[in-house]
């Protein structure tokens, strides 16, 4: 008998291995946490499979890497169908899977004098490879707990599974269960060859599933290889004139790197769409409303139940100052479809630091590889994923600079003789991989949850976050309202001052921003119910990140302005408030996260009168009320409206006056005029920062104002 044939390799590059643990951003570590369904912990190194034996072989199969189509359908009548896929990854050690499962649709036909009956559609078609499914239809994130490791010997082998239930109340409250709690699923699977359609005929099997512990056969499950790859995502890419699409690292022959070699290495199969190059430019420097305004107007198609898309727009500047950002977040996604658009700056000039070499005050778009890596960090973004500054391979003795590093502080670890050029990994961090590799869809497509409700959720089944936290003694954050505003009316929003300072004799390096677009912020508050609410940056940016030495005695100063958070109104009811605050920053070169911490107590008082109830009301049930805070928005209308309404009421108008006046400031016509007269008056509430943000737009403050 012949040795069988070697083994078809995949077409993408093994990726490195994952650690032993599955830990995630810290700067989200205290969000308040949403159930997410437990996910599997993260697999050793990748090494290529085998393939399928052939028909002379048929006592050995195994089960080969990339996205298999699944049908799951009951054995009941008149039951409903499933249809999804299950990934798996396969590596030294054996294999790694996850699946999702869509509810297969179906209607109700009603015939005169017949009984009515439900008609199913078809299951998705093999041929089509990776299937997309409707958003509304997803139910289910299946956690794989047994497959077969290496070979299969003989005609059947075991897989068993859990189902966690996908509940939608909105983008940012979900839900998964177990279905049933507790309960583990096995299906005895045959190894079959697949009908027509599937295009890998060894690479399909059927079986009955059983609940352990029971022997009734509940469900039917048909199983069938359709690709080598994960997921299937689409990149639109636009441009203003004079600003560049980011294409490639700007290496040609060994060295070079482009969407198809980077997204082969991640494991997606990825369509990358060159689109529009004359996007008319409003102003040099786009705001994330103006970006994402023009992603609803140009875009090419923006069906995301039948492909997953995304839009990736270049421009000269953005408001932010940033290298980057993925602007379809909550603070500006006015269709309430997160996570569909990112954003790039071309004209934007990279810094003076050693650590990039070539690129040293560069234009960005000049500087080829930074830029095109800034537009994958970008895109990690939408994949739900959150900054990755320690590299996320804390085993290995030196530090990575995969994609979600942000640029700022990959250059910081770099020097002229070994420049950013020289260390970029072109690749996400293990630990991304698995996320975005395993992770249930609606955390990655975009549509789906809200950004940063996957990524700041430890699923209960990951192994204990490796990472420390140190709490420095030589630092003090204080946490305190807004001088004179202890109390607060009802619906308006609470200003919080925030100071870091070392009372130490050492200098020390700490964040030199600490506002909400630091990314180093996170804070809960406790309403007088005990319910707690969590809040965090509305915007993650890749720039460059200001690191300050605070000599002994020195402080970092910053301010915040509440209203809401991801679970709704952060000051609900009247009543006490606490008012948690943690600055945390580093964790490069295994060294420590560095935290503070910080709390402080205000008042909110019960309406006064009719008028400020109903106005309060209105505002604490208009989620846009917050983005209009922070944006100035005028396409938010029923957030303009709340305001608006808070500014005929008497206790409240003091506390919305400057949100007004900077809203009437970004329009395209300002009215100067009257966002003076709003600040004019003696008693208007607003922070040291919104006071200076509104000086840089023009507005004159009375001398004896706000002293």
């Amino acid at each position: 008998m012949s040795a069988p044939p070697a083994p078809d390799v995949l077409s993408f590059t093994p990726p490195q291995g994952l650690p032993p643990y599955a830990s995630q951003d810290v700067s989200a570590k205290d969000e308040v946490p949403i159930p997410v369904p437990p996910i599997l912990t993260p697999s050793p190194p990748f090494r290529p499979p085998p393939i399928t034996w052939p028909p002379i072989w048929p006592i050995f199969r195994w089960l080969n890497g990339g996205a298999w189509l699944i049908n799951l359908e009951p054995t009941g009548t008149g039951g409903l169908a499933y249809d999804g896929t299950i990934r798996i990854e396969n590596h030294a050690n054996g294999r790694t899977a996850s699946g999702d499962l869509y509810q297969r649709p179906r209607f109700l036909l009603n015939i005169p004098g017949l009984p009515s009956r439900w008609i199913t559609l078809l299951p998705p078609n093999p041929a089509s490879g990776i299937p997309i499914q409707g958003r509304k239809n997803y139910r289910y994130y299946l956690r794989i707990t047994q497959i077969d490791e290496s070979i299969s010997i003989g005609k059947t082998f075991k897989l068993g599974f859990q189902k966690y239930k996908y509940s939608e109340v909105n983008k940012t409250n979900f839900t998964f269960t177990q279905e049933p709690a507790n309960g583990n699923y096995t299906a005895t699977m045959t190894w079959k060859t697949a009908p027509a359609g599937y295009p890998y005929l060894n690479d399909y099997a059927e079986g009955d599933v059983v609940l352990d512990g029971t022997s009734e056969v509940e469900f039917k499950l048909k199983m069938g290889r359709v690709s080598e790859f994960y997921r299937k995502i689409t990149v639109e890419i636009d441009n203003v004139p004079n600003s560049e699409k980011p294409l490639d690292n700007g290496v040609d022959g060994a060295g070079h790197e482009d969407w198809n070699t980077v997204f082969a290495r991640i494991g997606f199969e990825a369509q990358v769409i060159e689109s529009d190059s004359d996007i008319a430019e409003p102003s040099e420097v786009w705001s994330p409303t103006q970006s994402h305004q023009t992603m609803l107007a140009r875009r090419d198609a923006n069906n995301l139940d039948v492909e997953w898309r995304y839009y990736l727009l270049a421009t000269k500047y953005n408001t932010d100052g940033a290298f980057g950002i993925m602007f379809d977040n909550s603070a500006s996604d006015s269709n309430n479809i997160p996570r569909e658009g990112v954003q790039v700056s071309s004209h934007i000039v990279t810094g003076s630091q050693d650590g990039w070499g070539a690129w040293k005050n560069t234009r960005y778009g000049a500087a080829k590889g930074a830029y095109f890596r800034t537009a994958l960090h970008e895109l990690g973004h939408a994949f739900g994923l959150l900054h990755n500054d320690d590299g996320g391979d804390r085993e290995t003795p030196v530090l990575d600079f995969s994609f979600m590093n942000q640029t700022g502080r990959a250059v910081g670890r770099c020097t002229a003789a070994n420049p950013l050029v020289n260390n970029i990994k072109w690749n996400h961090a293990d630990r991304n991989l698995f996320q975005i590799r395993h992770w249930p869809d609606v955390f990655v497509r975009p549509g789906g949850v809200e950004f940063g409700y996957a990524s700041n959720t430890r699923p209960p089944i990951t192994p204990v976050d490796n990472d420390t936290e140190y709490e420095s003694p030589d630092l003090v954050l204080a946490v305190e309202p807004l001088n004179g505003h202890s109390e607060i009316p009802l619906g308006a929003p609470v200003r919080i001052n925030l100071t870091l300072k070392n009372i130490g004799e050492q200098p020390v390096e700490v964040p030199g921003d600490i506002s909400l677009k630091s990314h180093h912020v996170v804070g809960e508050v406790t309403d007088p119910t005990g319910t707690t609410r969590g809040f965090h940056t509305l915007f993650y940016l890749d720039r460059e990140e200001k690191v300050e030495t605070l000599e002994p005695g020195n402080s970092v100063v910053a301010s915040l302005t509440l209203l809401r958070g991801g679970k709704g109104a952060l000051f609900p009811v009247s009543g006490v408030h606490r008012v948690a605050v943690k600055v945390s920053w580093g964790g490069g070169n295994d060294t420590p996260f560095h935290v503070a911490v910080g709390e402080t107590t205000v008042m909110v008082t019960p309406p006064l009168d009719k008028s400020h109830a109903a106005a309060a009301h209105k505002l604490l049930t208009t989620p846009d009320a917050h983005l209009v805070l922070i944006l100035g928005g005028d396409y938010l209308e029923e957030g303009v409206n709340a305001i608006k309404q808070a500014l005929e009421d008497d206790t409240l108008r003091k506390h919305f006056a400057c949100t007004e006046a900077k809203r009437v400031l970004k329009q395209q016509n300002p009215d100067f005029e009257k966002a003076n007269g709003l600040v004019s008056e003696e008693d208007i509430v607003l922070s040291e920062t919104e006071r200076r943000k509104l000086e840089n737009l023009g507005v004159e403050f009375p001398s004896n104002l706000y002293e």
